[in-house]
């Protein structure tokens, strides 16, 4: 396959004028669509990304991590892509780590591939660590199935098969809701070791806020499994 023709990357951002001009620099080597979501920044984000080479779509105000990759993956659609690759605007995921990505795409026929960090975790800050651990271990339960990093933002995902599914989430538990569909209807899924580069960045979580709706969407996923209904 020609990943870069057949593939479009995602960027999600809020803010991220420090970083996302070598960030849409470092995706263009490897395919030659990007596009910058800007949720809503209130600096250059959308400026610098569009002097890098990537197409921008903006929304007027915040929207949250999962309206923004939405927006990215329908538009990624639209084009006529058969693949989009997901990854954050910070700088913490490497560029260099794409083609391992599709690789494993090929060699596994997955249909979504995640970036795994925890094979190297000696600079993650302790706090993020146990909070993916944790929410590892209760999605694996639910799958049924290990599912080693399930909080990665760093993707490779086959559109067709995101189209089918049916995803209401709009802030960051988005990565877990799609990784449970994903393996609630079959598609096969796999995880690529990937490397984490963590500097001063600040994250976009918001600790109470973000936990609180995790946990209901967790409530939700829970009571459809239990009653056989499609995920929600």
């Amino acid at each position: 396959m020609n990943w870069r023709t057949a593939c479009a990357a995602v960027i999600p951002c809020l803010n991220e004028q420090a970083t996302i001009a070598s960030v849409v620099a470092g995706v263009k080597g490897h395919v030659d669509t990007v596009l910058v979501v800007d949720d809503g920044s209130s600096d250059r984000t959308s400026e610098l990304a569009g002097a890098a080479g990537a197409e921008v779509l903006r929304h007027d105000g915040p929207r949250g991590k999962g309206a923004a990759l939405l927006t990215g993956w329908a538009r990624a659609r639209q084009l006529g892509f058969k693949w989009v690759l997901t990854l954050d605007g910070d700088g913490q995921h490497a560029a260099t780590d794409i083609p391992g990505f599709f690789r494993e795409a090929e060699k596994d026929s997955a249909a979504l591939v995640v970036g795994n960090r925890m094979g190297a975790t000696l600079h993650m800050p302790a706090l993020r660590r146990y909070v993916n651990h944790w929410m590892s271990r209760r999605l694996s339960a639910a799958a049924g199935c290990p599912l080693p990093d399930s909080q990665c933002g760093f993707r490779l995902m086959n559109l067709e098969a995101w189209s089918a599914l049916s995803l209401v989430s709009r802030h960051f538990e988005i990565e877990s809701e799609v990784l449970l569909a994903f393996v609630r209807a079959n598609y096969r899924v796999a995880f690529v070791p990937v490397l984490s580069i963590y500097k001063n960045e600040q994250s976009k979580i918001h600790p109470l806020r973000d936990t609180v709706r995790w946990f209901r969407w967790w409530r939700r996923a829970k009571r459809a499994r239990r009653s056989g209904k499609p995920q929600v």
